[in-house]
């Protein structure tokens, strides 16, 4: 009887899909075009996504921007300024296509995109989900989650920690200095702005104890707010971070 009636609720579950496919046709969730599956690319901007894959810096997960020859695991920038992490990737670089949905996700009010991104995280952050204990996203500043009314990377982390059956600890780091933006700052006045700027609470260190923490962010630009935010975690006693975003800016440009 049991069986039956799963049967009978997932048929009808699927009916009511094809019945709402067709009122409501799958769009593009960057341009809103007509794609074949719902929360997916057109094939216009999935062109437009650059997406990272290997030969990258097996530190950072930045493309080498010049051919380094067969071997070379470390970009130069890695070897002189190792990272608190210890690894980064990310699924595209942040322009075009991937510029636009972090974007819309964090300033738009586009939540539903979160779903979609974090599914392509979870692909391109594989290895280090393999290894991860606990995610836990970068936190916002109460008084600019006041304003944004929800943090973009906290409804990352939560997505990519269901989508690979790991927990998700939004409270086991917290923002206590209100830094000004970063846009238009120097890798070396990033870190200036966001030294000191987080804290694990004393209620979350049995938490991180000996965890290899995954922590989550929308984009890594120099670097500078990973580090950070690993350097508190490691403090309050994890094992190792490592940094899955959803872009990253180029090493050319960064």
């Amino acid at each position: 009887m049991a069986t039956l009636r799963s049967a009978f609720a997932g048929g009808l579950r699927s009916a009511l899909g094809a019945v709402l496919g067709l009122v409501y046709p799958p769009t593009c969730i960057a341009c809103g075009q007509a794609t074949a599956e719902p929360h997916a690319l057109c094939p216009a901007c999935w062109s437009g996504l650059r997406l990272i894959e290997r030969p990258y810096c097996e530190r950072l997960g930045t493309p080498f921007a010049l051919d380094l020859g067969v071997g070379t695991l470390l970009s130069p920038r890695a070897i002189a300024e190792p990272p608190v992490f210890q690894r980064a990737r990310a699924v595209a670089l942040y322009d075009g296509t991937a510029q636009d949905l972090v974007r819309r996700l964090k300033y738009g009010d586009r939540l539903d995109l979160g779903r979609a991104m974090a599914r392509m995280m979870a692909s391109a952050g594989a290895e280090l989900i393999a290894e991860a204990d606990l995610v836990v996203p970068v936190p916002l500043h109460a008084l600019r989650l006041w304003r944004r009314r929800f943090n973009q990377a906290a409804l990352l982390a939560r997505s990519v920690a269901k989508a690979s059956n790991l927990p998700c600890d939004v409270r086991a780091l917290a923002r206590v200095k209100r830094t000004r933006p970063q846009v238009g700052l120097t890798r070396a006045q990033r870190a200036d702005n966001l030294q000191g700027a987080f804290r694990v609470p004393e209620a979350a260190k049995p938490r991180l104890a000996g965890r290899h923490v995954l922590l989550i962010d929308d984009v890594t630009t120099t670097g500078a707010t990973g580090n950070a935010a690993a350097r508190a975690l490691l403090r309050a006693g994890a094992r190792q971070v490592d940094l899955l975003t959803f872009a990253t800016v180029s090493a050319e440009t960064a």
